[in-house]
């Protein structure tokens, strides 16, 4: 058994289950799972047996007892409260009757798939005093099974193997290659030829990038595929690394680290043994303080396609050349045989953050096809015979030319973000969970130096800037929301549309039943004809859902499943954008089969806001504190004070934690993921902090919980 060193005699939460039968009625080998069975997954309908069900992760289902005709009569069967409210982003996944899915700290549940009875669970005991180093909430996208064992990264970097049938850890590996620097672990493992592939978080903290194998059996490394250059003066790390640090200028990056952390999507091809990587965005984000604002810094938001058995690079496909706005292609890439001008071409699909559709030669990455699913203003389209995007110089000015603040669309979450979309072979539709936001974008006129605190964004430039009056917020609220996009991957052009009232709605999953089940933001699970867009279905969900629902049937009886949970980045850090979708954290899953009958659980209401302390502090103290808190504080807890409701909302502080506030702030509240500040601010500081959130409290109490003007409470339907 491996051991990570930091973690030696500690033993992990493990729970056999509600009780001993529940353990014995696993099957005799649990999550028997290989390639061939995962390559053949349309012979085995009912069971969910990766990430996007098949290697090629089209999240599409051959099961069709739920049809258009019927669907009206779904109800729920069983709900599963997780532990912690907190973001919940997971794809589950199902193999012979058992359920295996994660919820926030990568706490991994197994339950019986038709009942939802806790089998066994199991808490790998995140590290929480490094909560505060991801990016995005202390979410998980899932797990991957494999002959036997469970695999799952961990939010503090480690990779564990969890032996299926009895929720006991096999091994544990510390992926991170550099444990000074902030990474962490949000995506879902993949397993391909018995190695389990994973990526990190982190491009935000200022970390270089990369993908590491790890031998299924033992937790060994198999090879690692850096993503960016490291040190210029050293070895490049094989072929893609000496492709790549051509393209960078400088060492600024070295210091800076990078980026191009893939995070989130992988797919992989068995007959051309191809695995997919999708490779995130620089670090920092403005390229002058990058790469002295040259080169297209490769392999930032590309897509990778590289040897699966040995790491080695084979093609490239860049989205976004010497990416400036955040533009990740860590989105889920979807593969498929589609008929193009006459001929049938092998292709992967993919609708990154910056707005366009991919349509790309899953062998060569040729470029065949890229149109914009939404509005944008930062490219005027792509140039088909260099693949490259014809960049506005409008929006290319923040940091050349002018060097002044622009408002760019998307913004850094993008037309589309983690979302997964699906693709149904019936229909030839590409199912989309889309964004329609802008962001500003600011040059700041000196180098920035490294921070050395560990739980602050290393971006380079100044972004997310929104205004701190309720009109002037309003307006700009009003200019994000989101929808659902049916869309044509041949004809490159939207199929039908379903608008949603703001960003981050769920992923979504299409059937052969001629459905599109999608979660929205606003506390509903819905389902849609996949070929018109028509809303079929629709139930609460008691909380905002944001991961991709999944089907599978035992003993003859289909099943939906929805992960519900609001959290991840929308909440934390534009609180007072996210709390339009009126609900807050409640994690739980959600399973529905026709006639189902059981009750949803809902959460308690949330109690009103203690009065705030009188505010004893100057105009100018206040503004300092002002600067301080959305420099560190508010990527968390929301711009200006402002929480969407998954982690403290700091202007609600009762009399105690006025009191304690310094106390807080030197780590008192490690244990509960609050890190501590006692490296980054002084005393002086932590005042004028506290003397901001009071002044906010008092603002809550004259403008309303989420300083929008009433003509902007909206609420959702469709």
């Amino acid at each position: 058994m491996k051991h990570l060193d930091p973690y030696l005699g500690r033993r992990p939460t493990t729970l056999l289950g509600a009780s001993l039968a529940a353990l014995l009625s696993l099957p005799l080998h649990a999550a028997e799972v290989d390639g061939k069975r995962i390559a053949n997954a349309d012979a085995e309908p009912g069971n969910w047996m990766s990430h996007g069900r098949d290697y090629g992760e089209q999240r599409f289902s051959p099961l069709k007892k739920i049809t258009d005709g019927n669907v009206d009569d779904l109800g729920l069967a069983w709900s599963y409260k997780l532990d912690i409210d907190r973001g919940v982003e997971a794809t589950p996944i199902v193999v012979d009757g058992v359920m295996y899915t994660t919820g926030p700290f990568s706490i991994v549940y197994a339950l019986d798939a038709r009942t939802g009875k806790e089998i066994w669970k199991y808490d790998p005991k995140s590290d929480r005093s490094r909560a505060g180093e991801a990016c995005c909430d202390a979410i998980n996208r899932g797990v991957a099974v494999w002959k036997g064992k469970v695999y799952v990264g961990v939010l503090d970097g480690r990779l564990e193997a969890i032996d299926a049938k009895t929720g006991e850890r096999v091994w544990s590996v510390d992926t991170r290659y550099d444990r000074a620097r902030s990474y962490s672990i949000t995506g879902a493992p993949r397993v391909v030829n018995g190695k389990v592939v994973i990526g990190n978080g982190g491009a935000e903290f200022g970390v270089r990038g990369y993908v590491t194998a790890y031998d299924a059996e033992t937790g060994d490394q198999a090879w690692r595929f850096f993503t960016v250059p490291g040190d210029p003066d050293k070895p490049a790390e094989g072929k893609g690394m000496e492709i790549a640090k051509k393209t960078w200028h400088g060492r600024a990056f070295v210091e800076q680290g990078g980026g191009g952390t893939a995070w989130d999507s992988f797919a992989y091809d068995p007959e051309l043994n191809l695995l997919y990587i999708g490779v995130g965005n620089g670090s920092l984000w403005d390229p002058i303080w990058r790469s002295e604002g040259k080169g297209d810094n490769l392999f930032l938001s590309s897509i990778v396609a590289v040897n699966a058995d040995t790491g080695e690079y084979v093609w490239h496909y860049q989205t976004t050349p010497g990416d400036a706005w955040d533009y990740t292609a860590t989105q889920h890439m979807i593969l498929a045989d589609l008929e193009i001008k006459g001929k049938q071409r092998k292709v992967l699909m993919q609708a990154p953050k910056n707005g366009f559709f991919y349509v790309i030669d899953r062998a060569t990455g040729e470029l065949l096809s890229a149109e914009n699913i939404v509005p944008i203003n930062w490219a005027k389209g792509v140039d088909l015979k260099t693949g490259r995007p014809i960049v506005d110089d409008e929006a290319a000015a923040y940091w050349k030319g002018e060097k002044k603040a622009k408002l760019v669309q998307p913004g850094f979450w993008g037309a589309h973000d983690w979302h997964p979309m699906s693709y149904s072979p019936d229909t030839g539709l590409v199912y989309i969970p889309a964004h329609i936001m802008s962001a500003w974008y600011e040059h700041v006129p000196d180098a920035p130096a490294r921070n050395k605190f560990k739980s602050m964004y290393q971006l380079g430039l100044k972004t997310g800037m929104m205004p701190e009056d309720p009109e002037g917020l309003g307006k700009y609220a009003d200019t994000w929301s989101g929808k659902l996009i049916a869309w044509d991957p041949v004809k490159q052009e939207q199929a039908w549309e379903v608008p949603y009232v703001t960003i981050f709605n769920g992923g979504t999953l299409s059937t052969a039943g001629n459905l599109v089940f999608e979660g929205s933001a606003d506390g509903r699970v819905i389902a849609y004809a996949a070929d018109t867009g028509k809303k079929l279905w629709e139930q609460p969900a008691a909380s905002g859902v944001m991961a991709a629902p999944i089907t599978y049937s035992v003993d003859g009886e289909q099943y939906v499943t929805f992960m519900a949970g609001w959290g991840g980045a929308f909440s934390t850090f534009a609180g007072a954008l996210s709390l339009r979708a009126g609900v807050q954290p409640y994690a739980q899953v959600l399973t529905y089969k026709l006639g189902g009958t059981a009750e949803l659980q809902e959460p308690a209401p949330r109690e009103d806001a203690p009065k705030p302390p009188p505010l004893t502090a100057d105009a100018a103290t206040v503004e300092a504190g002002a600067k301080l808190y959305d420099g560190y504080c508010s990527q968390c807890h929301g711009i200006h004070a402002v929480s969407g409701g998954v982690l403290p909302d700091l202007r609600m502080l009762t009399p105690e934690k006025h009191e304690q506030f310094i106390g807080i702030l030197h780590g008192a509240r490690i244990p509960d993921g609050m890190p501590s500040f006692a490296e980054a601010f002084d005393r002086e500081q932590m005042e004028q902090i506290h003397q901001y959130l009071i002044k906010r409290a008092h603002d809550r109490i004259e403008h309303g919980p989420n300083d929008l003007p009433q003509s902007t409470q909206k609420t959702a339907s469709n």
